[in-house]
């Protein structure tokens, strides 16, 4: 009986009272544990995991975008502003596409996590690139970087918000356009990691 009703009460959670988290799949096994889908009304964690190894894991993925937003600059350290950024960007792609804008954004970050990159290797005083398999985690960070980055560049001095341009990121990446800016960057690492096998 208790068990019924957690699964009830799990499945009435939804992000900002809108969204559901229950039909969101994700498609890349190797991300699979790493994106959290963990039911949220609010995604604000006050950096529970922040002192534990692999503790950002089990952080919600929508706060983990959000706290990329913070990045040094105009919304260092705001996450009220942040958090409104990221909830009026996943209005306006429900409105652009119809689904369930959790969906879009995990689809997103799968096809913008590079699956090469290059590391450094000093080697008899000579250094050179070398080609090698990000972890998981690091294909995530990564992902996530480049869509904030793209989402940033696309507002700087532009008259169109930055919500708005998060949005239209997240879209372009989600459809694997070449038009998106973290798609560029992922396959321009994958190209100069492939060169460097």
């Amino acid at each position: 009986m208790s068990e019924e009703k957690s699964s009830e009460v799990k499945s009435e959670i939804k992000l900002f009272g809108k969204w559901d988290f229950s039909s969101v799949q994700v498609r890349d096994l190797g991300l699979k544990s790493y994106i959290c889908l963990k039911p949220v009304y609010l995604p604000h964690s006050c950096g529970r995991h922040e002192h534990r190894q692999f503790g950002k894991a089990k952080v919600n993925i929508i706060e983990r975008l959000i706290n990329k937003m913070m990045r040094p600059g105009k919304n260092c350290g705001k996450k009220a502003l942040a958090m409104s950024i990221v909830e009026n960007a996943l209005e306006i792609i429900n409105l652009k596409t119809g689904e369930n804008p959790i969906q879009v954004l995990v689809r997103a970050i799968e096809n913008s996590a590079p699956k090469e990159e290059i590391t450094r290797i000093t080697y008899g005083g000579i250094i050179y690139p070398q080609s090698v398999d990000p972890s998981p985690q690091r294909r995530l960070d990564l992902a996530l970087r480049f869509l904030t980055e793209g989402a940033r560049l696309a507002a700087f001095g532009k008259n169109k918000p930055i919500d708005e341009c998060l949005a239209d990121e997240i879209i372009m990446a989600a459809n694997n356009d070449p038009k998106s800016y973290a798609i560029q960057k992922k396959e321009e690492l994958e190209r100069i990691a492939a060169s460097a096998r």
